[in-house]
């Protein structure tokens, strides 16, 4: 069957829809015939690239942001857990973030998304699979492709996504940040990580923690430079408690990836972990952040699923 290429008409405050006719004129250009499929909603392409995968499709295409990226990467697990071969991912990036296509080296260039596309040179991918409480307070389960985070990121996401539309990229990052920080508090989080049949119980103190497949975040801060996604493990990076000045400097690390080896910063690698929020009281701002959507609160408990997904990837990766 054709490739299907799922376009988000909302990404980029809706550039995107405005854009898609030119952009699927140069992506048949380089992969050949393809159909379309655009999103109407959240949660949609989850639906999309799991009828994909059952449909027998070879590729599927993701045109929009992280989010984007995040719902058909579920969909795919969706299939993959039924039994199903799920789809090839491909990547053309028109979001806020661009987060995971820096780890995958993918350039900001709809040429060069195309070019890794045609080419064929995959990379075979973890996943992690996830459960948690949603926004509607109820349990669920779901995958990251990327990284999941906890406390002020998840803040900053939830102000991130109010302020959709009305500034972009980097500005809506830097400004749902500062909000973000004010209204920050340490969480004290009782974690329990697995690795190689090694259980570890961790009390961490922290305003922000991040399991991570992937090495960036929130539009370009390096959270996890140590991170490849085919690895087999997850890096847990924990940012302190230190008092919100001196974290505001201190996080400023992040976006070259500094902070690793700081005081304040604490680091494990798992394959597993299950976490839980020991101050409830603030268990409504010590929310999650995953693949840049804003999807519930603790407890989570993560798992890796590895060699999960094909992603095409430049020739030089």
């Amino acid at each position: 069957m054709k490739t299907l290429v799922v376009v988000n008409p909302n990404s980029q405050g809706g550039k995107t829809g405005a854009q898609a006719s030119e952009l699927l004129e140069v992506i048949r250009r380089y992969v050949g015939d393809v159909d379309r499929a655009d999103t109407e909603g959240p949660r949609h392409a989850v639906e999309i690239a799991e009828k994909a995968s059952r449909d027998g499709r070879d590729i599927i295409i993701a045109v929009g942001g992280d989010g984007t990226v995040h719902e058909i990467a579920n969909g795919l697990m969706r299939a993959r857990a039924a039994g199903v071969k799920p789809c090839r991912l491909g990547i053309v990036g028109q979001g806020t973030g661009g987060d995971f296509r820096k780890t995958l080296g993918l350039e900001h260039r709809l040429d060069r998304y195309c070019q890794a596309i045609s080419g064929g040179r995959t990379r075979t991918i973890d996943m992690a699979r996830f459960t948690f409480c949603n926004n509607d307070g109820k349990d669920d389960e779901a995958y990251f492709i990327n990284i999941l985070s906890m406390g002020m990121g998840g803040l900053v996401d939830r102000y991130v996504a109010d302020a959709r539309g009305e500034l972009g990229g980097t500005l809506a990052y830097l400004t749902a940040s500062v909000r973000a920080l004010v209204e920050s508090e340490v969480g004290i989080v009782d974690c329990v990580l697995y690795r190689d049949g090694q259980r570890i119980e961790e009390e961490i103190h922290t305003r922000m923690l991040a399991v991570c497949n992937g090495r960036f975040f929130g539009s370009g801060m390096q959270i996890a430079p140590m991170a490849e996604p085919d690895d087999g493990v997850l890096e847990i990076v924990s940012l302190g408690a230190a008092p919100k000045l001196k974290f505001a400097l201190a996080s400023m690390r992040v976006y070259n990836g500094s902070h690793i080896g700081q005081a304040e910063v604490q680091t494990q690698r798992c394959n597993r972990i299950d976490i839980t929020l020991r101050n409830d009281s603030i268990r409504d701002r010590f929310l999650l952040d995953v693949d840049g959507e804003p999807l519930g609160m603790l407890p989570v408990s993560i798992e890796l699923i590895p060699k999960a997904l094909e992603v095409y990837v430049p020739e030089k990766n």
